[in-house]
Order: C-alpha cells, then structure tokens, then sequence
C-alpha cells in the first residue's frame, strides 16, 4: 500500500525483479568486484567461474559480464547484444581485441567504470526499457492554466493505458493532488525526498507515490517545506523517465537551479498562454528563461480569442513554435467540484492532450514540431 512505504524502499529492488546479469570469469578478485557492483545494482547476478556458461544462460542473461582473462570461454558462443568485456588495464591491447573476438558491445575497465556499470546493471533490475515521454508545462503568467493542462496530459496518457506520472515542480502552487481530490491518498510526497541522491530505484518511486487508478502523483504535502535540491531533482526525475511512458512536469515560471535541473531532463515544453496582451507580454520573459536550458518549448494558446489575437498570432509575437490552441471549458470553471481536467474525454482539453500525445507518440517516442 503506498501509504506504507518508506524513502528507505527507494533504494531497494523491486520483489518481482528480471533475471540478474551472467558473469563469466576465472578471476576470483574480478568476480568479488561485480557480486559487489551487482548488489549495489539491486541485482543477483548467475556465475559461472571457470567454465563456458551453457546455452540457455548466455541466452536468457539480460546483460552478460566477461572478464578479460575468460574471453576464450565464450569465443565460440552466438553473437547477441548486451555483451560487456571486463578488464583491468586500459593500456591492454590484448583487451580490447579480445572484445571484437566476442562481440561485445562495450569493453570497460575497473575501477574507473565502476559507477557506468552499476547503473546499467541497475537498469538490467528494474527492467528499465526506453525513457519516457517526458513533457514540462508552464504558464505564461499567473493562472494561465498550466496545472490543468499538465494534469490533463497525465490523465489522457493513463487513460490510453501507458504508465504515467504527474509531478508537480511547483513548490508554491499549492499542490496538484488537490485536483484530484487526493490531498488525503496515501504515499509519499516532495519533502519526503528531499534528500535524495544518487540514483533512486524507478519501480521503487512508482509504488511509493499516491495512485490514481494507474496515474502516479508526486506533489507536495501541506507542510512549510518548499525546497528541493537539484540533486534530489535530478535523482527522483531520472528515475521516472526510466520507468517509461509518459511523465509530466508541471513547472513554476521562475527558473532556479532546481528548475534549471528539471528542464535537462524535459523533451517538449509547452508554454501556456492565455490570449491577452499582458500574458503574451509576461509569457515571452517566461520563455526567455526558459530556453536558456530547453531548446523545444512550444506555445499552447488559450481562448477565449476576442481581443484580436489569435493562436498563431500569439505564437509569432512570442516567437516560438506553435503546439495548437485550447478553446474555453466551461466545465473546468471548478476543478475541485467535478472529475480531474482531461476526464471529459470530448471536452477540447482531452481532444488536445489526446492530439499532442498521438503525434509526440507516434513517432517511435520522439516528439516532432
């Protein structure tokens, strides 16, 4: 149950984990080293020392580790991916012949790559396949309506049946879980991470988050604590993308360190701008910041358009790409009296979440202008 979980998890494997890597070796100080890495990966490894592995194991490994000194031992198995050649001199050139012999794709030294294998070690744990969609969301002045929108995003990607994630990086926007009813749900909120460093376990953070149905939220609980470091940013915001699926960033105008830090790790921003003079004005300062760190931000305009400006023109005074228009919902007036934004699934909210999702998606996971 989420509200069970404790920040301590996060660090843990998950109960129900893929089959560890294959290590392949006859050097008993090398093997010491990666069962070290490995359970520091989460992972439990299958060993095979002194010996060729059998067929099914080099098969079945996710990820096979070779010491340099048994090359020979696998020289005659099947060509296959996520073969990594283990040596101990990056001078050897003996080493790096031997990983062409093998097929591997990587031949690394210890201890210098210590820390590049545990995390894909850690990535073989958790199962982690490709990043996620990762969207942030701003507004271009005060209520323009970003946090509906980036909650809308989540709900129409949950809806789809992807894994989703909301978080809220907006330490003074009074919550996300607030719009959906789920300020008393179980789980873990921001200042629950605030310490965090290095990498936290993905599968971890999903189960330890409040769940709606299968969206994850992460905001902020009703305490005095505002502040995230970059480093817990960057820790608990990697681990989301490594989940895969959709993750979506509501994000505060201002842009601080920590803020800088989310926007590394964004794909596509959307910047939402209501059609008034004002907010185009405050919006393109917004942008200006922003793009300091994010090269694809995009502007999403809001209606009603009667004041003379309309989607492209407000895009053009912004001087950025448009990623299309949101007319007026009545029904969102009260967010707090209905269903989460992006639940009417005829409304032109859903319709455009729905739209950007299709076309970011539908391109192997990139996401094109």
């Amino acid at each position: 149950m989420p509200g069970t979980t404790t920040p301590d998890r996060l660090t843990a494997a998950t109960a129900e984990r893929p089959a560890g890597p294959l290590i392949v070796t006859e050097d008993e100080s090398l093997l010491d080293d990666l069962l070290r890495l490995c359970a520091a990966a989460g992972s439990e490894p299958e060993v095979v020392f002194t010996a060729p592995p059998r067929a099914g194991s080099w098969d079945r490994a996710p990820l096979v580790l070779v010491g340099a000194e048994a090359a020979a031992r696998v020289r005659g198995a099947p060509r296959r991916r996520g073969v990594l050649l283990i040596g101990r001199n990056d001078d050897d050139a003996e080493t790096w012949r031997q990983g062409v012999g093998i097929g591997a794709d990587h031949v690394l030294f210890l201890p210098e790559s210590e820390s590049w294998l545990v995390d894909r070690i850690a990535d073989v744990a958790e199962g982690a396949g490709g990043p996620a969609l990762t969207i942030g969301v701003v507004g271009g002045r005060g209520g323009a309506g970003a946090s509906t929108l980036a909650c809308a995003l989540a709900v129409t990607a949950a809806r789809g049946g992807l894994r989703a994630m909301l978080i809220d990086g907006d330490p003074l926007g009074g919550g996300l879980d607030i719009l959906f009813g789920a300020e008393r749900t179980g789980g873990l909120r921001w200042p629950d991470f605030a310490d965090s460093r290095g990498r936290v376990n993905s599968g971890a953070l999903e189960e330890s988050l409040p769940r709606l149905d299968s969206l994850s939220v992460l905001s902020w609980d009703r305490g005095d604590s505002v502040l995230i470091p970059p480093q817990a940013m960057r820790s608990v915001l990697g681990a989301a993308r490594r989940r895969g699926g959709v993750v979506v960033v509501d994000l505060p105008r201002r842009v601080d360190d920590t803020t800088a830090e989310t926007l590394t790790q964004i794909d596509v921003g959307l910047l939402v701008v209501p059609a008034e003079l004002r907010a185009v004005a405050a919006a393109s300062r917004v942008a200006g910041a922003v793009q300091e760190v994010l090269d694809d931000l995009r502007v999403v305009a809001r209606g009603p358009f009667g004041s003379g400006l309309d989607d492209q023109e407000i895009a053009r005074l912004i001087g950025l790409p448009l990623a299309g228009e949101l007319p007026p919902e009545p029904s969102l007036a009260d967010a707090l009296s209905g269903a989460p934004p992006g639940s009417a699934r005829r409304g032109p909210l859903a319709r455009f979440c729905g739209a950007f999702l299709d076309q970011a998606l539908g391109h192997a996971g990139s996401v094109t202008a």
